[in-house]
């Protein structure tokens, strides 16, 4: 009786195994590193990402970008009016009680669950501590610039502004608000630290002591208050932001009227291309956008890892 393998024919060559995908089994035999079978491009999806948005919401959600810029033209005609000396101290000193005030009452009314007394203590302590560092601190800013000519002031200090307004985070609050869950990023505290570095040069024109010291808690309460109080009010009703948004452009095109047509007429202009052109041309462009995703794009984390 002959062994059965004696008669297989060594040349035959070996059935090829099936590929299969894998994520980590090396080199299948048969195949090269980088091959793939007819079922590939099956699982191509296009545009599955692509979020098709509403001219109207879009139009809405830019409201947030235009009441800050609104905001930051407010601040400064204040100091216009005060390097004109139309604004003198006493009326700076009673505008920022005022703001404070009507922050704090704002911060009652739209976080009453989640602000404690802890929470009020620590922030009527940092307060404490920004303004007796101004008042501390306002000889050094009164004679900070002295050697320096004006011109150089006024072109640095609107540089500052505009990095300010171009990383300013218009989704959230400088400072963190009661019960958000994460604290603002880098780019919110450069924005932050600009804003105050243009403030601290034009005080550094002013006359005397009481004059910086008023303007600079002026310019700390609205760079670093203004968008948490602002942020409260959108998150407790859109309606009550909408409308605290419209009346403030409305007040902010008023006072620019009255102090320059031309700057009306920019400050106009800049909040139409705000609200209108620039969300319109946010629709046209989606009709452009064209993303391929597929098994050779990266795994993504279906869940957040912080979890």
């Amino acid at each position: 009786m002959s062994d059965t393998s004696s008669n297989a024919n060594p040349d035959t060559p070996l059935p090829t195994p099936k590929w299969r995908k894998v994520a980590y089994g090396g080199m299948q035999p048969g195949y090269d590193d980088n091959h793939t079978d007819e079922s590939f491009l099956e699982e191509m999806v296009m545009n599955a990402n692509v979020v098709k948005r509403d001219i109207l919401k879009v139009m809405l959600d830019s409201i947030s970008i235009s009441q800050y810029l609104c905001i930051v033209a407010l601040v400064i005609l204040v100091w216009i009016y005060t390097l004109k000396s139309t604004i003198n101290e006493n009326f700076l000193l009673i505008l920022d009680v005022s703001l404070l005030g009507s922050g704090i009452v704002i911060l009652l009314l739209t976080e009453e669950k989640l602000l404690s007394i802890n929470l009020l203590c620590r922030y009527f302590l940092n307060i404490c501590f920004f303004a007796t560092g101004n008042y501390v601190l306002a000889p050094i800013y009164q004679t900070l610039t002295r050697s320096i000519s004006s011109d150089s002031i006024w072109a640095v200090t609107a540089s500052l502004l505009v990095l300010h307004l171009f990383l300013h985070d218009y989704s959230g609050s400088t400072i963190r608000a009661p019960g958000a869950l994460k604290n603002p990023n880098l780019t919110s505290s450069v924005s932050l630290n600009s804003s105050i570095v243009a403030s601290v040069f034009i005080a550094s024109r002013l006359p005397s002591r009481l004059h910086v010291f008023a303007i600079l808690l002026f310019s700390l309460q609205v760079f670093l208050f203004a968008p948490l109080v602002t942020y409260c009010i959108k998150k407790y009703s859109f309606s009550l932001h909408l409308s605290f948004s419209i009346g403030l452009m409305l007040v902010t095109l008023y006072f620019f009227y009255e102090l320059h047509r031309l700057l009306f007429v920019l400050l106009l202009g800049l909040l139409v291309f705000v609200i209108v052109i620039c969300p319109y041309w946010l629709i046209r462009i989606q009709e452009y956008k064209f993303e391929i995703n597929g098994p050779w794009d990266e795994a993504r984390l279906c869940f957040d890892i912080t979890d």
